[in-house]
């Protein structure tokens, strides 16, 4: 089992509209455990863009995926996805975007991935269910905990502006992200 490449014939999730109430929201006034250390408060951060991508949750060499995972539509890929926003991080950066993933599991159990795979951006730790709750994000259970359909939030002056929903394939969750970017840049005040 690659945790790295996505299998042929994943099922394709399908826009069930769990996301369609989030645009216009603002963030609230929570603070994250960041892999880099510390908490992060989205809702704080200077003005400008962020992207958080939201995910299930990403495997670890050597242990077995849920029973049925590559069944569940949007589930496999995370490990893809987390690599396609460490491979196009300059262009983030280039643009003034930061950038964060965000999941339900541990701050200790994200911070092993981030070394593993290094993530140059802070993965953050929803596991008490604060910013799910807070913004209805959409999620579903695969035998454990709650867990994050997969989805891209694009954030300007702490306002959601944009959704990306469902994501696939996750592999291509960056480029995704960074089109939508380019294609919607911020204007220049004169």
């Amino acid at each position: 089992m690659s945790l790295t490449e996505l299998p042929a014939g994943l099922p394709v999730p399908q826009d069930d509209g769990l996301c369609r109430h989030l645009p216009g929201l603002m963030l609230p006034p929570i603070s994250l455990a960041s892999t880099q250390g510390g908490t992060v408060a989205l809702s704080a951060l200077p003005p400008g863009r962020i992207v958080c991508f939201c995910y299930p949750m990403t495997g670890r060499p050597g242990v077995a995926l849920p029973p049925g995972w590559d069944d569940i539509p949007g589930a496999r890929g995370c490990t893809p996805q987390a690599c396609s926003f460490r491979d196009q991080i300059a262009e983030f950066v280039r643009l003034g975007v930061l950038v964060f993933g965000v999941s339900t599991q541990s701050s200790d159990y994200q911070r092993e991935m981030a070394e593993r795979l290094h993530l140059s951006y802070g993965v953050l730790s929803d596991e008490k269910l604060e910013l799910v709750n807070a913004l209805s994000l959409p999620t579903f259970s695969a035998g454990g905990p709650a867990l994050i359909k997969r989805l891209t939030l694009i954030v300007r002056q702490g306002r959601i502006e944009h959704v990306l929903y469902p994501v696939f394939p996750t592999d291509r969750s960056a480029e995704q992200t960074l089109a939508w970017l380019k294609a919607n840049p911020i204007a220049e005040s004169t």
